[in-house]
């Protein structure tokens, strides 16, 4: 075993020689991830998955690492570092490149393996996803976590649908099913429902297993076909659904040291038609244990308790198993390798009885004596003698006849001993060989000829009724199937000519000549006569395979005649598939490499040998659609015991039920061009080809006149149609108008309500607008009339402060002209007291007169002014008067002055007798005068002061409105 450390390199060689697995345990390569810090540790692998194509493999660690293995290419490499361990991977996507993966962070991301770039980021989950599931297109994938399941689309990578459970209940699995648009939803109660991937309706629900069983389900598997269910959990049984019939139909029992199923999958296989036979059963002890299906038998295992398996994943082909053990590696196993046992041909058939000693002379003296082996059965008397072959042996080489001499310097008789000896021919060799065998004349031009007539009418619709997931596959067997019903009419009616010729394109699908040829040859000499009951199965054929059985094995016909079992049933299916739906790849080749190198009756004898060897289970099977089963699908059957027993039949059966004697020897086809093939009833074919002609041609009348009568009845329905529909609208109109017109008086009723409501609103509205207006004409009255009021008091008081001051301005400027006047007039009189002094006593009376007309004036003058300001004085005080009741005046003139000044006593000029004494009373009467004058003057305007230190006072005192401060 290798072992391949990954280190810290992102590339390299997975092996450095040569593998050769050991046959014990199978491992082709151990791989393991060693770090290479300070502190060394071992980066464990968590899961794995293989491309479609099954040669190549994604594996992720638990640091983030992904790691691509190409297994034919010898390399890996260092494809992602996610920084974050993976829980789910899947790397058979649409586009081969892309690989999804389920990170820690519950999100699903899309790399490229090629670029390396992130090319899609999808989130949604809100636990850890443990399982991607993706549809057979690569289209669509399904990723599953505890609570919830969801439909992603891989073009656009959007989420299509969401499934959501109840908490209680739990996801165990969802997936899709093989070749279908069925999405299997397994729950932890045991309940699993099919689901239709388009419309998520829901198909059918499978029913509660036994209550005996008492299993709780976590692990499932299905079959490449998509018709079997494998089921397990915490139990060493498995149960087994048939998701066709619904219906459990079988439970098997694990050894007793099983006690959990841990995971299942199937092992696929190339010839079986995707009924897979063999399940891989991985147990709590870390031991994957592969048994059959059919036979419940145990065919091989791998790991062990000292190296226990964690995970395991096989490729789609069958051809490795990916294993991540326990310790955290990763091991590659070889399928081959470990069925190798299963598949070991039988010891040889042939051994030496007698060695003669060598003489001289005639070579003809050494004789060998070889005897065949045999199938054990139910003992017969009629068998107990063994048959014994002497072949002489021609020491100078030249034992064999020409006729087996093969074109590419073979042998065909050495190539039987090779054959008997090893069971089979080298894999290496193989083709070569049967290229050999048959003599295959390689005709490029006629197969040329042959394709270039294109497609055949027959089949154009091949994948509707044999769906096949590889298009490749599809179009090499289209071609082939075409190029066969071009060669001869007859395979264009062939219904079971793919089923024929399908293994064989499958093996040759890289050369389709030789493909051609292997299929031509095989139908022109094993399939002789099978032509003749056309369309019918070939009842001579399937009478000779009776015949032998019936002398075999009487037990095991009758039993097929009690169950109303026939040949059509338990040979005719074997003989239309060439076995392929019953054997594995390995043993449908190793059966080959016998029936190309025997007479073609060895194939009949080949059925025989297959229902003989399987005569255990067929006494066992009571109904007819167990019988179906068998003979359709893969059973645990030794195929090289039956190849010794065919090799049995082919020696014991009598000649006159022997099918050697009914068939030609074999024959290769014509170099060149190739044989004409009329095997057959050719009137009937052509008038199989005539009828279907007719029926054609009838049919396309019948769709011509159809196609007329259903346009005249299209048009007859569209004239209904249209019809109705005027009606239909003539009638809505109708209803619509009528409608409306209710519609209409009902508005009109409400208008007028609405009027008569609005008219009463209306009034209130125009009533409470009086009753406001009213109101604000009223307060807007009030309002004038306060404003009115407030601008008459700050008028009287801005008229009274102009009065006051211009009283005051009077007052003074009177009594500053007063005192000019008086000053001018003393003046005067001065002067005129001057002139008079040197006048005559004759003026005196003049003088006398004048003084008292100028006392007069002026007391007349004096008094006016008195009266004046006495007038002004008594306005001023009034108002004052009536604010001040409370407060008396500070200052008061004094009473004497006052009546004095009231009185206005003063000395008369007229009463002085002389002149002296006039002068000196003039003299005092002017200084009293003007005494007076300044002192009434000092007076007005202590007065004035006094008065408005009493204004501002009270008004300071009283807070009165702003219109007295301002005064």
């Amino acid at each position: 075993m290798q072992s391949t450390d990954l280190g810290s390199k992102e590339s390299g060689k997975i092996w450095h020689r040569k593998p050769s697995p050991a046959t014990r345990d199978g491992i082709i390569v151990n791989i393991i991830h060693n770090t290479s810090d300070y502190l060394p540790k071992v980066l464990r692998f968590l899961n794995v998955a293989f491309d479609s194509s099954g040669d190549c493999l994604i594996a992720g660690d638990h640091h983030g690492n992904i790691y691509v293995f190409d297994l034919c290419g010898n390399r890996f490499n260092l494809v992602q570092r996610t920084a974050q361990a993976c829980t789910a991977l899947a790397f058979n996507l649409h586009r081969k490149s892309e690989f999804l993966v389920a990170l820690a962070d519950y999100s699903i991301k899309c790399f490229d393996t090629v670029t390396k770039e992130l090319v899609s980021w999808m989130r949604g989950h809100e636990s850890s996803v443990f399982s991607i599931s993706v549809h057979g297109s690569g289209r669509y994938a399904i990723t599953t976590s505890s609570d919830t399941a969801q439909l992603w689309d891989l073009d656009t990578f959007q989420r299509k649908r969401k499934l959501n459970i109840l908490q209680s209940v739990g996801i165990q699995k969802v997936f899709f099913l093989p070749l279908s648009n069925t999405i299997l939803s397994c729950f932890k109660d045991n309940s699993i429902f099919a689901w239709e991937c388009d419309t998520l309706v829901c198909k059918y629900q499978l029913p509660a297993p036994p209550e005996s069983s008492n299993i709780l389900y976590k692990v499932f598997a299905v079959t490449r076909d998509g018709r079997i269910l494998a089921a397990g959990g915490k139990s060493n049984h498995i149960h087994l659904w048939c998701l066709e019939a619904k219906q459990l139909f079988r439970i098997i029992q694990m050894p007793t040291k099983v006690r959990a199923i841990r995971h299942l999958e199937f092992l696929p296989d190339s010839f079986d038609a995707g009924s897979n036979q063999v399940l891989g059963v991985l147990s709590q002890d870390g031991i994957m244990r592969f048994i059959n299906i059919q036979t419940c038998k145990l065919l091989f295992e791998i790991g062990s308790l000292d190296d226990g398996i964690s995970s395991s994943v096989i490729s789609p082909h069958g051809r490795y198993i990916a294993s991540i053990m326990e310790n955290g590696s990763l091991n590659i196993y070889s399928v081959q390798t470990l069925t190798k046992e299963i598949n070991k041909p039988p010891p040889p058939l042939v051994k030496v009885i007698e060695d003669l000693p060598k003489k001289k002379g005639n070579s003809g003296d050494l004789k060998v004596k070889v005897t065949s082996g045999r199938v054990q059965r139910p003992a017969r008397s009629r068998e107990s003698k063994i048959q014994t072959r002497i072949l002489k042996q021609d020491l100078t080489g030249g034992f064999e006849k020409k006729e087996n001499e093969l074109s590419d310097g073979l042998n065909k008789k050495r190539l039987q001993i090779l054959l008997k000896g090893y069971g089979e021919f080298p894999t290496k060799y193989r083709m070569f060989i049967w290229r050999s065998l048959l003599q295959l004349p390689e005709n490029q031009t006629a197969f040329s000829n042959l394709i270039d007539k294109g497609i055949h009418v027959a089949f154009l619709n091949l994948q509707k009724k044999y769906p096949i997931k590889s298009r490749k596959l599809l179009r090499v067997l289209q071609r082939t199937l075409s190029a066969l019903a071009h060669w001869s009419a007859i395979f264009s009616d062939t219904p079971y000519l793919p089923l024929l010729a399908f293994p064989f394109v499958k093996l040759f699908q890289n050369n389709q000549l030789i493909c051609f040829e292997v299929v031509a040859t095989l139908i022109i000499n094993w399939c002789q006569h099978w032509f003749e009951y056309f369309p019918n199965p070939p009842i001579n054929i399937l009478s000779m395979i009776e015949n032998v059985l019936a002398f075999h094995d009487k037990e095991l016909l009758q039993h097929f005649i009690n169950h109303d079992v026939t040949s059509q049933l338990y040979a005719w299916p074997l003989l239309e598939t060439v076995f392929s739906e019953v054997l594995t790849r390995e043993e449908w080749l190793k059966l080959f490499d016998n029936v190309f190198s025997n007479h073609p009756s060895f194939l009949l004898m080949t059925v025989v040998a297959y229902n003989i060897c399987s005569r255990a289970p067929l006494l066992n099977c009571k109904r007819k659609d167990d019988f179906e089963y068998f003979f359709h699908h893969r059973n645990n059957l030794d195929i090289s015991a039956v190849i010794r027993e065919a090799y049995h039949l082919l020696d014991t059966t009598p000649a006159d039920i022997h099918p050697d004697s009914m068939l030609d020897a074999f024959v290769a086809l014509t170099k060149g061009q190739y044989p004409v093939f009329n095997q057959y009833p050719k009137f009937i074919v052509d008038y199989q080809t005539q009828e279907r002609e007719r029926i054609r041609n009838d049919e396309l009348d019948y769709l011509r006149e159809r196609q007329a009568v259903e346009e005249m009845q299209a048009e007859v329905d569209q004239q209904r149609v249209e019809d109705e529909a005027w009606y239909q609208k003539q009638e809505l109109l109708r209803r619509a108008e009528e409608t409306r017109r209710e519609i209409l008086l009902q508005e009109e009723e409400k208008m007028i309500q609405q009027r008569q409501r609005l008219a009463a609103v209306r009034r209130e509205l125009k009533v409470k607008e009086m009753h406001l207006q009213d109101a604000a004409r009223r307060r807007l009255l009030q309002l004038q009339q306060d404003q009115r009021e407030m601008e008459l008091r700050r008028l009287d008081d801005e008229i009274e402060r102009k009065n006051l001051s211009r009283n005051q301005e009077a007052v003074a400027k009177e009594m500053k002209e007063n005192a000019d006047a008086y000053r001018q007039k003393v003046d005067v009189e001065e002067h005129m007291f001057h002139r008079l002094i040197g006048t005559d006593q004759t003026q005196n009376q003049k003088i006398h007169k004048w003084e008292e007309a100028e006392e007069k004036d002026f007391h007349l003058k004096s008094e006016k002014k008195t009266a004046a300001l006495s007038d002004a004085s008594r306005r001023w005080f009034l108002e004052k008067e009536i604010h001040d009741a409370q407060h008396p005046c500070d200052k008061v003139v004094p009473k004497g002055r006052d009546e004095e000044f009231a009185s206005g006593c003063l000395p008369r000029a007229s009463q002085l007798n002389d002149i002296s004494e006039m002068e000196s009373l003039t003299q005092i009467s002017l200084n009293q005068r003007k005494m007076h004058w300044d002192a009434m003057e000092q007076d007005l305007m202590e007065r004035v002061r006094n008065l408005r230190q009493r204004l501002v006072t009270q008004a300071q005192n009283r807070c009165q409105t702003p219109h007295l401060l301002a005064t």
